[in-house]
């Protein structure tokens, strides 16, 4: 029997064991990697003619792209496409439309990209900015995809267009991450910075070198970790939401949780580069940081000033009207609510002076109270006491704190509540005044004096 029930036993543990083991790899399994979709958007148009070095611009430009699309054959979640401008129409006459995407997003398509820049025949002009606004209905909605727009051209836009209003656009609405333009044969940098990252390709050389790191870029893994200092500037501070928003669109990109690991060492992040960042630490108050720029490929630290201590309120009572009393917290000498806390909780805020205002009646404030780092201020109020008015019926009534030989107003009854109302009340002496809505006299106003006592319930009848 003995035997029986140690094994029973034993099976229970190892099922336990499996479970938690399965429900902490469910926990801890990542989100799938987005998928990048890059979009060439490649000049075929007649300047492309002219003579560059060893040989013809779209010839070295044809060479240098077919050479890197071998590359990235076997690169996991990418998909290639190829739009191209100038080719349709011979110039003159100048035809602003000419543009046309000849190789969709697909996987395993650069043999197909590699055999359509072979075709391509120069003709035409240069509509960089509609080229791109038809770029930004290449890219079908996707909820887990980054989407890259690399422009190589020798020249700058011919048809009276704005390629950075354009590039913007698409920015704005999310459709597009920054874009990059690599440009051919001389450096036309200034009229291409407000489109997107620029790389000036002098040279065959410089082309193909600008080629690579526009991809190594696009497709390297950026990892970062968020530094939260303390008082002393150590990265102490943890376990509090982080918001990353794209800092030219305003979208937000990410949400995390920050996490110590089991070094004590912030968590590491992958975080796409090609943004800068806007990013809101939520602790109370929340602290921000603006236009964070992360290096490619290499592992970035961003440090964020956030020490923190703690704030308990504490009131001495398991009834639960009291236990449910909650307060105002706001930062000492500003009227904007940072949080409303409840009595028997802590919680943690930024190093400071904050006031309190008890959602007690009367109000009881509390100011000045400090806030030091990894420290806890404790702020324990009068245990208050339960004040229930009882009416005969439905009517209209305010209740007074005595003060001074004076009625100072704290509450209105509700006319068309119960007729019993349950109210938590500092200690101290009251009147209640009262009238039912079915009396068209004043003088069947009633009224009643009573006393609060700490931790203790006062009964209120109002009666004829």
């Amino acid at each position: 029997m003995k035997k029986n029930i140690t094994k029973f036993v034993f099976i229970i543990f190892l099922v336990f064991l499996n479970l938690s083991s399965f429900a902490q790899k469910a926990d801890e399994q990542e989100k799938p990697k987005p998928l990048t979709r890059i979009l060439f958007v490649f000049d075929a148009s007649q300047s492309m003619y002219g003579k560059w070095q060893s040989d013809m611009k779209i010839t070295i430009a044809r060479k240098l792209l077919s050479n890197l699309l071998d590359s990235l054959k076997n690169v996991e979640d990418l998909e290639l496409a190829l739009r191209v401008y100038g080719h349709l129409h011979s110039f003159p006459p100048q035809v602003c439309n000419d543009t046309k995407l000849i190789v969709p997003f697909g996987k395993d398509n650069s043999k197909q990209i590699k055999h359509k820049l072979k075709t391509l025949v120069p003709k035409g002009t240069t509509p960089i900015a509609y080229a791109l606004e038809q770029a930004g209905n290449d890219f079908t909605p996707c909820d887990n995809c980054r989407n890259i727009i690399i422009l190589i051209t020798d020249g700058i836009e011919e048809c009276d267009g704005d390629p950075c209003a354009v590039s913007q656009a698409l920015q704005k609405k999310g459709v597009v991450l920054k874009p990059f333009i690599i440009g051919i044969g001389r450096n036309f940098k200034e009229a291409f910075d407000c489109v997107g990252t620029y790389f000036d390709a002098s040279s065959e050389k410089a082309f193909s070198k600008a080629l690579k790191v526009v991809i190594s870029q696009a497709l390297n893994s950026t990892t970062a970790q968020v530094n939260l200092l303390d008082e002393y500037g150590k990265p102490t501070e943890t376990n509090v939401n982080m918001t990353f928003y794209d800092n030219f669109s305003g979208l937000i990109k990410y949400n995390y949780i920050h996490t110590l690991n089991y070094k004590s060492l912030p968590d590491t992040l992958i975080i796409d580069p090609l943004l800068a960042y806007d990013i809101v630490v939520h602790t109370i108050p929340p602290v921000s940081v603006d236009s964070i720029t992360l290096n490619p490929g290499k592992h970035n630290v961003i440090p964020v000033e956030t020490p923190q201590g703690f704030l308990e309120l504490k009131v001495d009572s398991k009834d639960k009207t009291v236990k449910n009393l909650q307060c105002i917290v706001r930062q000492d000498g500003k009227t904007e609510t940072l949080n409303v806390q409840k009595f028997g909780h802590t919680e943690k805020y930024l190093i400071g002076k904050y006031d309190i205002e008890v959602l007690c009646l009367p109000r009881l404030y509390i100011n000045d109270i400090e806030v030091k780092q990894s420290h806890t201020a404790t702020v324990e109020i009068p245990l208050p006491g339960i004040g229930v008015i009882q009416k005969f019926a439905n009517g209209y009534g305010s209740l007074f704190v005595e003060k001074d030989n004076k009625l100072v107003w704290i509450y209105n009854l509700k006319d068309n509540a119960s007729q019993q109302e349950t109210l938590v009340l500092q200690p101290g002496r009251y009147r209640v005044i009262f009238r039912s809505k079915y009396s068209n006299k004043s003088l069947y106003t009633v009224e009643q004096s009573f006393k609060i006592k700490s931790g203790m319930t006062t009964t209120v009848k109002l009666y004829y």
